[in-house]
């Protein structure tokens, strides 16, 4: 079994890199002058290597990712129990909801019914603004 990774994020630009890595191999490979002369055989070289090494890199990382133990069919049953345990969940919110909803109907019944209204009270002192 691998090892966990010593990295505690994904390393993007590891991946990312390796596209234009790639791509220089294959630009290098294509130039007129082509391995001819020494100068572009050691161009090749370098960047052939440095392709190499991020991918040797990239697969290294890949392979100690956690996860891919399972079968598919132990991945299935664990994906029906999350599913079960989901409408469970569902279940037992919608039952609090509804619990919720009838207990706050009865307190607003209960103080609207306890409540006096003194219309004197909030209406502003009309004459002549004294306090």
């Amino acid at each position: 079994m691998a090892s966990t990774p010593e990295w505690t994020s994904l390393p993007t630009a590891l991946f990312d890199g390796l596209l234009p890595k790639l791509a220089m191999v294959l630009e290098l490979t294509q130039k007129a002058e082509g391995t001819a002369t020494p100068v572009a055989k050691q161009a090749l070289l370098h960047a052939t290597n440095d392709f190499k090494h991020a991918l040797t890199q990239a697969k290294d990382y890949a392979s100690t990712l956690a996860g891919g133990d399972l079968l598919v069919q132990e991945q299935d049953s664990v994906v029906a129990m999350l599913e079960m345990l989901k409408q469970h969940k569902q279940q037992q919110l919608i039952q609090f909801a509804l619990e919720v909803g009838s207990l706050s109907t009865i307190a607003i019944s209960n103080v609207s019914s306890k409540m006096e209204v003194d219309s004197t009270a909030s209406t502003p002192f009309a004459s002549g603004g004294q306090l």
